[in-house]
């Protein structure tokens, strides 16, 4: 166990930031590149898919490995490393076209980045032990802010980069995401360090009741297989409707933002219910976002399906995480979260090729949004039934 930092807000800030470059850049900036990476290449949607797919590989591995490794290595070191080892496959994502190329620095990205974010869930966990409701503030801002700035920066920058330039031009976006991630590293280490154990022993290990937590581990489940369709195919379904950069520009800087406010709107739900209560509404928020842009195809409607979807998107691991929290010794914190991480990221290896093949089919990448929301509202059922351990 590690003392209470004395700049606790600075060490979550670090933190956040962490998320920024594992979440907000490495995993939903592709999403933005996703239009300009196709037609460059002349892919399919189940090929542009693939590469998220392929993302959503790594993110398996990593996850399992920090399980793993969590048995033995401190949260902090595991939070530094991947953080380190992310941002240096941004960087070069950007230096060659080939499928081969891109398929390997997506998997890296996911491996590396699933490493850190996991790891932040359960550090942050640790800040305000006292004061149940500043921690459950702290568990959203980590999750809310840190992937909201990510989506504001890419959204405001790329879209209008690869207007002015062309879709040549991805792979300057690739290296300025590299870039924006290493300026955010000095503070995310040093984040990390703070909050190093004071002592080399090992942590115990407690078995978690994987079955009284099954509910939410399914709810968990179905984010992970729908949430992604949303991020990774928004882009291509605007550029599909005849959408200009500047408002495309404009919804995905309306949607950061969303996810930048998202904790305070979602702070008092976390930090009153120890149940599934939280995750289900937050899916629903999820599915009803999903879907407006198809059940309402107008430019109003897309503005209030980011608010919606900003809204409640990044406030799922808050949720599983301010879970984990309130039911769970500290001793399990690491290693529950390890385990929603994993099973999230299995969930979500299939949503974005699976969403492809859908998009492919019905020549319409609105279907998948439809479906993607269904399997949500589904999830959100589910996690009703979980109940306070």
């Amino acid at each position: 166990m590690t003392a209470e930092p004395t700049r606790p807000w600075l060490v979550l800030a670090g933190l956040a930031l962490g998320v920024t470059v594992t979440n907000g850049f490495a995993r939903f900036a592709y999403g933005l590149m996703l239009p300009a990476m196709k037609s460059a290449m002349g892919w399919n949607f189940a090929q542009a898919g693939w590469l998220n797919t392929a993302n959503a590989l790594g993110y398996v591995a990593g996850a399992v490995l920090t399980m793993v490794l969590s048995r033995h290595v401190s949260p902090a070191r595991l939070f530094a490393f991947g953080l380190i080892t992310t941002t240096l496959a941004l960087l070069v994502t950007g230096l060659n076209a080939a499928l081969w190329w891109q398929t390997l620095w997506r998997i890296l990205a996911g491996a590396f980045g699933a490493m850190s974010f996991s790891t932040a869930g359960a550090l942050v966990a640790g800040l305000f032990r006292d004061d149940p409701r500043r921690n459950a503030l702290a568990i959203a801002i980590l999750f809310g802010c840190g992937g909201g700035v990510g989506i504001v920066l890419a959204g405001a920058v790329l879209p209008l980069l690869l207007d002015l330039y062309g879709p040549g031009a991805w792979p300057v976006g690739w290296i300025l995401i590299g870039i924006a991630s290493l300026s955010f590293l000095p503070l995310g280490l040093w984040a990390a360090m703070q909050l190093r154990p004071s002592t080399s022993q090992a942590v115990k290990s407690v078995p978690l009741p994987l079955l009284r937590m099954l509910p939410e581990i399914i709810g968990y489940a179905g984010f992970g297989l729908g949430y992604i369709v949303y991020l990774a195919f928004l882009s291509a379904w605007m550029t599909d409707q005849a959408a200009g950069a500047g408002f495309i520009t404009l919804v995905w800087v309306i949607l950061g933002l969303c996810i930048c406010v998202s904790p305070l709107v979602w702070r008092p739900v976390l930090a009153r219910y120890a149940s599934g209560l939280p995750l289900a509404l937050i899916l629903t928020g999820i599915a009803i976002g999903s879907a407006l842009p198809v059940v309402l195809p107008s430019g109003p409607a897309l503005l209030i399906s980011a608010v919606v979807f900003g809204l409640s998107v990044f406030m799922a691991p808050g949720a599983v995480t301010n879970f984990t929290r309130k039911n769970l010794l500290p001793e399990q914190w690491a290693a529950a979260i390890s385990l929603f991480t994993v099973v999230f990221a299995i969930a979500q290896t299939l949503g974005p090729y699976g969403a492809g093949l859908v998009g492919d089919l019905y020549d319409n990448i609105g279907v998948s949004l439809l479906v993607a929301a269904g399997l949500m509202l589904g999830a959100a059922g589910v996690s009703l039934l979980q109940k306070p351990l």
